[in-house]
């Protein structure tokens, strides 16, 4: 799309009506708005970290059966005995991320939502390192927002493909990101330590396909 091109459309979610309008700028990326939030880049000196939270009701239990010419990975819906609460503290601009760009969505000019994404040369991907939203604003749209964003910024660097990592026990995040689009792409069962299994926090990689 051109300048001053917009094209849009209503969706209601969670009672809220908003408009979703995506329009080009002058660097080629489209920008994406809903209602009065936006999305902005945020510089490093511009990062002031954040302690975040989610509850997950349930999780999936990894299951990884081998016989003689054959392997069966299954994840298997369960419900926790309790709700589980994760916490935790996003760290943006780490050394290890290759190509950085730290984004926020701006609400009534308050930042409520991040996104950090980084690309990685030897594959061609663009991997999103940090993705959350304010507890209290979440399911009104900001989170599409940001993804949104993401994947037009992975087209823009000519990625094939947007992934990200997530728990198994993140049930939330896991229904976000398939409604979005994405898709398992793999998992790895001792990525945070020898007993994930055990302690149903598997590491999953889903991926989108640009």
């Amino acid at each position: 799309m051109g300048d001053g091109v917009l094209a849009g459309m209503f969706i209601i979610d969670a009672g809220i009506l908003m408009l979703i309008c995506a329009g080009g700028d002058a660097d080629g990326l489209k920008r994406t708005t809903i209602g009065n939030a936006r999305v902005v880049e945020i510089a490093k000196d511009e990062y002031v970290p954040k302690v975040y939270k989610y509850t997950s009701n349930g999780y999936y239990d990894v299951l990884i059966v081998r016989d003689m010419d054959s392997w069966v990975i299954k994840l298997v819906l369960k419900p926790f005995d309790k709700p589980f609460v994760k916490t935790f503290e996003e760290e943006f601009f780490k050394k290890h991320v290759e190509e950085p760009r730290v984004f926020a969505a701006e609400l009534n000019g308050k930042l409520v939502g991040w996104l950090e994404l980084g690309y990685s040369s030897w594959n061609n991907t663009m991997r999103v390192w940090e993705f959350s939203v304010e507890e209290s604003l979440r399911r009104k749209g900001l989170g599409t927002l940001l993804m949104t964003h993401a994947v037009n910024v992975a087209k823009q660097r000519g990625a094939r493909m947007l992934v990200l990592e997530t728990q198994s026990c993140n049930v939330p995040a896991i229904n976000f990101y398939l409604k979005f689009g994405f898709e398992l792409i793999g998992l790895d069962a001792v990525a945070y330590s020898n007993e994930d299994i055990e302690r149903k926090e598997v590491r999953l990689e889903f991926g989108y396909k640009l």
